[in-house]
């Protein structure tokens, strides 16, 4: 998917002058998604890996939100992992975090329409001489209609999610929960 992007341009003029004017300056820049607008995401990490960095740009014409995902090396042997039920109904708030000592691997979610929302499920993993540590949840990373682009501080791991929907964006604010990882516990 190539995707024009606007940013606008302050530059000076000649001679340093400011020309009081405010170009658009479009940019081409070819993006990878997940998923398409109004179309269900399934997102899993390659084995032995955890989600470490969160990107999503949302559209107002469709109401909805493309995603993408980077992850990291994570697990020493092959991990146990299973999915949670949708942990959301739409247009409702939700708080969710992986079991004990379990990090977030995949995310699944599918799209609405009439709510202009989605549902979503994830995917955590474990494996058994790993505990989490010293959990925090970061503040909201974005406000509605705005890209996202959250990156897992280094040496911590996603754990959780939560977010809420504004019927008047049509949109969610989302923070996220990431713990350090402690060996032979």
């Amino acid at each position: 998917m190539v995707q024009t992007l606007l940013g606008t341009d302050n530059s000076k003029g000649q001679e340093g002058r400011d020309n009081n004017t405010s170009r658009k300056a479009a940019t081409t820049v070819k993006l990878r998604w997940e998923n398409q607008f109004d179309q269900p995401l399934h997102f899993n990490c390659p084995s032995r890996q955890s989600i470490s960095h969160i990107k999503s740009q949302h559209d107002n014409f469709y109401e909805d939100r493309v995603w993408d995902f980077e992850c990291k090396d994570t697990f020493v042997s092959e991990p146990e992992c299973h999915w949670s039920p949708y942990v959301n109904d739409f247009e409702q708030e939700f708080s969710f975090k992986c079991p004990n000592n379990y990090v977030l691997t995949g995310v699944n979610s599918f799209h609405s329409n009439p709510h202009e929302d989605r549902r979503w499920k994830f995917y955590c993993c474990r494996v058994n001489s790993y505990c989490n540590q010293d959990c925090q949840w970061t503040p909201y990373v974005n406000y509605f209609d705005e890209v996202i682009s959250w990156q897992v501080p280094g040496l911590n791991y996603l754990v959780g999610a939560g977010s809420y929907h504004s019927d008047y964006y049509e949109d969610r604010r989302w923070r996220y929960q990431y713990c350090t990882r402690k060996s032979n516990c």
